[in-house]
């Protein structure tokens, strides 16, 4: 799928453990897909599998139209992510993070100033942008990781879990922001066990002891029970 993500029959076993088990997927340009899953349900290895932190025996990986098997540079260059566990330099300003972060993509040197500025402009954070890591709350940290991952203009957004352990604020400030980039085009895969992040009108895909249970758009799938009511039914996991 050119300009989304792709996943076909990919599998991923820990020892005799088996943390995916022939899971497909599409999210197009212009969708916000939200991976639901209660813990344990492999979404961590997924977005590993996604991200190439991990290498899957089985199955195929395309991201923007690139094969991360046999093009992985041309694949992850098209990919913006924000991992569970913050990976910020806390001694780093936010300016000096995201300026490593456009080094590391090796994006031209006069390009940068005026990408980190857009970049925190989106994110109402250009007033914090020489103020170290460890000096902005939870939520703020959140929206510096996200402008990172924007940084290099990626076709595809991943994050995993965004929103663990920031407050109901904060939460509902990045949902709606991550929406409002796939209305713009972005493709985005959101991972996450909270009911309450999901709209209606996004793709849904149900990860479950490694496998794909459903697939399709949240309000038809969810009939007339509230999400958390039929996620637990599905699931046995309060959300």
């Amino acid at each position: 799928m050119t300009g989304g993500l792709s996943v076909r029959d990919l599998s991923f076993h820990y020892g005799q453990k088996c943390a995916l088990d022939a899971v497909s997927l599409d999210v197009a340009p212009g969708r916000f897909c939200a991976l639901l899953g209660p813990n344990g349900a492999g979404k961590s290895t997924l977005v590993s599998l996604l991200t190439r932190l991990l290498v899957a025996p089985e199955g195929d990986i395309h991201i923007a139209g690139h094969d991360l098997r046999t093009a992985p540079r041309k694949a992850l260059a098209a990919l913006g992510v924000v991992f569970q566990q913050p990976t910020l330099d806390l001694n780093l300003t936010v300016r000096q993070n995201l300026g490593y972060f456009a080094a590391l993509h090796g994006l031209p040197r006069g390009e940068v100033p005026g990408r980190i500025d857009a970049a925190l402009g989106r994110l109402d954070m250009r007033a914090r942008a020489d103020e170290k890591a460890r000096a902005l709350n939870g939520g703020h940290r959140r929206r510096m990781e996200l402008a990172r991952a924007l940084l290099h203009e990626p076709k595809v957004l991943l994050l995993d879990e965004p929103t663990v352990g920031l407050d109901a604020a904060a939460r509902a400030a990045i949902t709606a922001h991550v929406h409002d980039l796939a209305e713009q085009g972005l493709c985005v895969l959101w991972t996450t066990h909270l009911t309450d992040e999901v709209r209606d009108s996004d793709a849904l895909l149900v990860l479950h002891r490694g496998q794909i249970l459903h697939a399709g758009i949240t309000g038809e799938i969810r009939g007339d029970a509230p999400l958390s009511d039929w996620f637990l039914a599905q699931t046995g996991a309060a959300a």
